[in-house]
């Protein structure tokens, strides 16, 4: 029985969020420059995107680029931000023929000019699109999404829009970037690394952390499939006991 077959579709996760990390090591290991890994990454993520818009998921997140990334290499980053543009064009068709939305989280207005107005154009050239959403968390921090969804709170309560006492739970998930989302069921990071990355803080509060130690560049729909296969045998108590499910 292949792994694809363990699947159950009725139990599928909502939205799955993805850490890809490893591209620099798996470059390092083929004697290259990081950049050949993360242009070997973008087969991961099409592969990625197929799949779970194949199985019926319906909101599928990617780190792309996180605040911290800025400290990197400066030739690293140019070719990062070009390797944008250029996927985003060439994928543009696929998405639309796959009924795939793309939206972006993160400081956007930070991204080079010429990356921002290509994700803008490719987010309403594929706004129509309702099959499954594809974010793309593009200069992102959870901690700076955090701050900013305080100011905006802050903000409203000042102007005497809300009262302070109106701020709970929903209301501050209504002013983060990912307002309008469901929160991750599942986070999956690749390389082996155990840790979060400022990555959705919030909305992570009650995901299934799945590590793996494939490089993103090798990581493939079967290692998806495997991820979502060991997410369906787990437990989710949310508290409870497993007596009260």
């Amino acid at each position: 029985m292949d792994i694809k077959s363990k699947i159950n579709l009725e139990k599928l996760p909502r939205h799955i969020a993805v850490i890809m990390d490893g591209n620099g090591r798996w470059a390092k290991e083929q004697g290259m420059a990081r950049v050949f890994g993360h242009r070997n990454g973008v087969k991961a993520v099409r592969e990625t995107t197929e799949a779970c818009t194949e199985l019926g998921v319906q909101y599928l997140t990617l780190y792309a680029f996180s605040t911290e990334n800025w400290n990197r290499p400066e030739a690293e980053v140019n070719a990062l931000m070009a390797l944008l543009v250029e996927t985003i064009k060439n994928e543009i068709k696929t998405l639309n023929e796959n009924g795939v939305r793309l939206r972006a989280i993160g400081d956007l207005n930070r991204l080079p000019d010429k990356s921002h107005k290509t994700l803008l154009k490719a987010i309403d050239d594929t706004k129509q699109n309702a099959r499954m959403t594809l974010v793309l968390a593009l200069n992102y921090s959870a901690k700076w999404e955090i701050v900013e969804a305080v100011r905006k709170l802050a903000a409203a309560a000042k102007s005497g829009e809300i009262e302070p006492s109106d701020i709970d739970e929903q209301a501050f998930s209504n002013a983060l970037s990912t307002a309008g989302i469901p929160d991750p069921e599942l986070l999956i990071r690749t390389s082996g690394e155990s840790r979060i990355s400022n990555f959705l803080l919030w909305q992570i509060a009650y995901s299934e952390l799945y590590f793996t130690p494939v490089l993103w560049p090798d990581f493939r729909r079967e290692h998806l499939y495997q991820a979502i296969v060991d997410f369906q045998n787990r437990e989710r108590r949310f508290g409870k006991t497993s007596e009260q499910l």
